[in-house]
């Protein structure tokens, strides 16, 4: 029975947390591991994506997908009917072999992701076995009590049991942007999901405040599973997977178009229309990259599994191409530029004085708030070690975006407090008087103008300074926004995060990679600056949040790309940040580990994040990096690039091979009285010759493919495939005339040395188009060696073994291999000469237009 769609948990929300429970069967005391094992069988695994048995399956099933595929199928079935059983197994048998090999390569891609995945798995706090555990949010069952911080995702549709000060952001169910508070309660039955204050949904994520909740609905039977399978949605297409797909199509265009010719021609040459049709399909697969997605999810999931080596996890496989295509990374200083270790520097009043009370002030606003603890609050609390045990929170608002300071109102036996901490202008902005070193209060007016220049000198020094002010407060009334007004400025805290050892010479690294570096901070433009001289950026242009502001789109725009510090920037501006550097025409990274970073994250073309980040970041994030830092970030991007270079290789060689066969075909087929190869040689040719390029995946990048940023290109991949094609089809030609003229071949010594010659020129052109140098200054990896050499032996010994009965072919007189291998030799010459030229003037186009 499934207890998440009965009747009274459709509408959880009206009812008394002990009416829930007895619904699901359970307590405010949690789950035991067996009972949460079995719900965990019964409700499956709480997540929203299929069930991995089923993808296998219909993974199997889609390597036979292929209209052209399925036409041989049936032609074989045909010829079987017609008494050709022997040609219509063999073919039946290299259309699976070929389909099995790529549906392994392609599985074993995958589980392999899927095991890297499971480093950066989202996880939650649960109550099991009164005790809490930290459990994967895939394993969360209805039943199970959660405890949520600031930066948790909710893991399953819930009922509030206790809340702290709780926000959370809803904009996904209800587009609202501001955070909704959330508490405890019974609410009426039909009340729209934007009101049900007293509910978690799982999606949501939460800003601030604490909360422990009753999951009552988890995957699919949750709101966000019912809005996703409403719409059916699919992750958007990137810029490597649309050039894939405008590849395929123009390549299976030409194919179609000219097989059609073809069959018709032979057709009207009188040859046997069956063997002409089946000659068409198979020359169609033979002349279709039909392991192109397997061989780019192996490339892919190869760099996926060696960028792991290096620390950096891949989410997203297809990410890994604009990873490499990457030419601007947006990152905040902090963790990043940064260590990421805030500590305190001073408290001081606004004659630049250390002052007790205000670190007293400080460092009770920083410990005792309840809402997320970051960095600079961990800082203050561990810098004093009083007591604090006298005094009690009565009251707290906590830190937002917007307000950008924290107030915690407290009370002991003889004062209640409401002391304030946040970014300097917010707090003169609530502050109407200012409290000297010798416990005066004077009015605002008379000190403003030192305060601001003390604020100045701090931060010209490089510290992060926050503003300190307080306010007396009654006990018979909780402190809420509206109060925070009327203050009086108290002082300063100074903090600093000094940069990375190494900062400078990996900056330089980057840009040596031809990536930008750009720092989004909210520190003020002081501070950023400071920082920047210390990490080698020399006069960096430096734009506001408030100058942001003021700027027309078109202006921005401008700006955007020149600028390198964006400070004192408003979290909703960094998404605007990265739309306007992406419609320069840039590939855009940003990095960020917090809760406002989401929509960054999500906007960019890489979102990058680390392991030690809140869970929606992590969960928007394309890449997680396992150590927080550009070092380890620009050994990823030299991963990527030799990722997306292997995987252009196969695509070259697709081309070069394929193209040229195919003009071979079409104009051999018009004067031979018999087809140029039997429709089963040719599925062998194509098996042969992609079984090299499967160890694509492993060979070796040379460095002149990764000093600058790999992009795309439909119109280089045209003019390689004409050219290159073009080319192999002359030595096509001679080894016809070789076999025509010299050794006067008949039909099966014409296919069998044709069949020869094809198999050996392709699998060794393929040493010479995988790298822009001399073939014998980028020598090929171990593994694509390998398979090259057991292809060129098997193919010259199978005219000579009993295999040649089935195929059809017969044995030839070693001359012609002599003959032959002139041909491959200057095949393969004029392959490195043309390639010399041809790079020589795509490169000469480069520097003209730049």
């Amino acid at each position: 029975m499934d207890n998440q769609n009965t009747p009274a948990l459709n509408t959880f929300w009206h009812f008394t947390t002990d009416e829930v429970t007895k619904q699901l069967s359970c307590s405010q005391n949690g789950l035991n591991t067996g009972d949460a094992s079995q719900r965990l069988k019964e409700y499956g695994p709480n997540t929203l994506k299929a069930n991995s048995n089923t993808s296998a399956v219909l993974l199997f099933l889609s390597q036979f997908k292929s209209p052209v595929t399925l036409l041989l199928i049936i032609a074989a079935f045909l010829s079987i009917g017609l008494n050709d059983v022997t040609d219509a197994v063999i073919i039946l048998i290299i259309v699976i072999i070929s389909s099995v090999l790529s549906f392994l390569q392609e599985r074993g891609a995958a589980n392999a992701v899927n095991e890297l995945l499971k480093m950066v798995q989202l996880r939650c706090t649960v109550f099991r076995d009164n005790e809490k555990k930290e459990i994967p949010v895939e394993n969360v069952v209805p039943g199970d009590i959660v405890f949520l911080t600031a930066g948790d995702i909710i893991p399953g549709d819930s009922l509030i049991l206790e809340s702290q000060e709780l926000f959370i952001d809803e904009a996904a169910f209800t587009g609202e942007t501001y955070p909704v508070e959330k508490s405890a309660g019974v609410l009426e039955a039909d009340i729209p999901i934007s009101k049900r204050t007293n509910s978690l949904f799982m999606g949501a994520h939460v800003i601030s405040g604490k909360a422990k909740a009753l999951v009552v609905k988890t995957g699919k039977q949750t709101e966000f599973g019912k809005i996703s399978a409403a719409l059916q949605l699919k992750t958007p297409e990137t810029d490597f997977e649309r050039g894939i797909r405008k590849f395929g199509y123009l390549l299976m265009e030409i194919t179609l178009i000219l097989v059609i010719i073809i069959f018709g021609i032979n057709v009207l040459l009188h040859k046997p229309p069956l063997d002409s049709f089946m000659f068409s399909l198979a020359l169609a697969v033979g002349l279709t990259p039909q392991l192109l997605p397997a061989i780019i999810s192996v490339n892919l999931s190869t760099g996926a599994k060696r960028m792991a080596a290096k620390q950096v996890i891949v989410k997203r496989l297809s990410s890994i191409e604009n990873f490499g295509s990457m030419n601007i990374l947006c990152s905040d200083k902090t963790g990043t530029i940064t260590e990421g270790k805030v500590k305190l520097k001073d408290t001081i009043d606004i004659d630049g004085n250390h002052s007790d009370k205000i670190l007293k002030y400080a460092w009770l606003n920083a410990s005792l708030q309840q809402g997320f603890h970051n960095p600079i609050d961990d800082a203050i609390a561990s810098n004093m070690k009083d007591d604090k045990s006298d005094y009690t929170v009565q009251s707290e608002i906590p830190y937002d975006f917007i307000r950008k300071r924290l107030t915690i109102q407290i009370k002991n036996k003889t004062e209640n407090l409401a002391i304030t901490k946040g970014a300097v202008n917010n707090m003169l902005a609530i502050c109407d008087r200012v409290e000297t070193a010798s416990g005066q209060i004077v009015k605002m007016a008379d000190k403003k103008d030192q305060i601001l220049k003390q604020y100045t000198q701090s931060s010209n020094e490089g510290y992060r300074t926050l503003g300190v002010a307080y306010k007396p407060a009654t006990a018979d009334h909780n402190f809420v926004k509206d109060d925070e007004e009327g203050m009086i400025f108290l002082g300063f805290v100074t903090l600093f995060d000094p940069p990375k050892k190494d900062v400078q010479q990996t900056i330089a690294k980057l840009n040596d990679l031809g990536v930008k570096l750009k720092l989004i901070t909210g520190d003020n433009a002081l501070v950023a600056k400071s920082l920047a001289a210390q990490v080698g950026i020399a006069d960096p242009k430096i734009l506001t949040g408030s100058q942001m502001q003021k700027m027309s789109s078109a202006a921005f725009a401008h700006q955007c790309v020149l600028t390198d510090i964006f400070a004192e920037v408003e979290p909703n501006q960094k998404e605007r940040i990265i739309i306007m550097l992406k419609k320069a025409g840039n590939v855009v990274g940003f990095m960020g580990d917090g809760i406002n970073d989401a929509p960054a994250l999500h906007t960019a073309d890489v979102g990058i994040s680390v392991n030690t980040a809140v869970d929606v970041a992590k969960e928007a994030a394309d890449i997680v990096l396992l150590d927080q830092g550009l070092d380890v970030l620009y050994e990823g991007i030299i991963e990527g690039r030799k990722t997306f270079t292997n995987t252009m290789k196969y695509i070259f060689m697709a081309t070069s091979a394929n193209f040229g066969n195919m003009f071979s075909m079409a104009g051999a087929s018009l004067f031979l009285p018999f087809l140029p190869l039997l429709p089963k040689q040719i599925l062998l040719t194509n098996l042969l010759t992609d079984f090299p390029e499967m160890a694509i995946a492993t060979d070796r990048v040379d460095a002149i493919n990764i000093q600058t940023p790999q992009r795309w290109d439909l119109g280089f991949i045209k003019r390689f495939m004409i050219i290159f094609g073009l080319l192999s089809s002359v030595f096509d030609y001679l080894t016809f005339g070789v076999l025509l003229l010299i050794m006067h071949t008949k039909e099966k010594e014409f296919q069998t040395g044709w069949f020869v010659e094809s198999v050996i020129s392709a699998i060794l052109i393929v040493l010479v188009v995988r790298t822009r140098l001399s073939f014998l200054k980028s020598l090929p990896g171990k593994y694509l060696s390998m398979a090259t050499v057991l292809v060129f032996v098997f193919v010259i010994a199978i005219p000579f073994t009993p295999m040649a009965r089935w195929f059809g072919f017969a044995q030839l007189p070693l001359e012609y291999y002599g003959l032959m291998l002139l041909i491959v030799t200057a095949y393969l010459l004029s392959a490195e000469f043309a390639k010399r030229l041809f790079y020589r003037k795509m490169l000469s186009k480069i520097h003209l237009f730049k």
